[in-house]
């Protein structure tokens, strides 16, 4: 099933309106070689169906992705031999997401790549982790159960 949206750039490289260098495909999902790639291989993994981002995507759709991420994860070791591998994704505009259709980054990578995706933050005090354990226990309870199953807590 092919659907999208006017102006997605990913909906238009999945109808093969624009142009892009495919590496793997299925049924359900494309995968092909980003065009501002932070690594050789670096490849992006979407849906075909147009889905916003974490918070739209269904678990079957977010599954489909997840298979071919791991498809694509395994031809990048045999073809490239990287010494390691980062699985990314961004989920709105403050996590970094620029397109707004739902997409994993597959990126290999190699020892002293220079490539430097880890943040360093200070320990979190246990009462500031227990703060957040007791707020997303409470989206839990019963009265919350529809929003965490869907993921529709987040207004985008």
């Amino acid at each position: 099933m092919v659907t999208g949206t006017s102006g997605c750039v990913f909906c238009g490289i999945v109808a093969g309106r624009l142009p892009s260098r495919r590496i793997l495909e299925d049924e359900h999902t494309v995968a092909f070689l980003d065009i501002r790639p932070a690594a050789p291989g670096h490849t992006l993994v979407v849906p075909r169906e147009h889905v916003r981002d974490l918070w739209d995507v269904s678990a079957t759709v977010h599954g489909q992705v997840a298979a071919m991420v791991h498809r694509v994860a395994g031809l990048l070791a045999t073809a490239l031999t990287p010494d390691g591998i980062n699985v990314k994704h961004n989920s709105g505009s403050a996590a970094g997401q620029d397109v707004f259709h739902f997409h994993t980054h597959v990126v290999p990578r190699w020892q002293h790549d220079g490539l430097d995706l880890t943040w360093r933050s200070p320990r979190a005090s246990p009462d500031r982790l227990d703060d957040v354990l007791k707020r997303i226990r409470r989206a839990t309870e019963p009265d919350q159960a529809l929003r965490v199953s869907t993921m529709n807590a987040h207004p985008h």
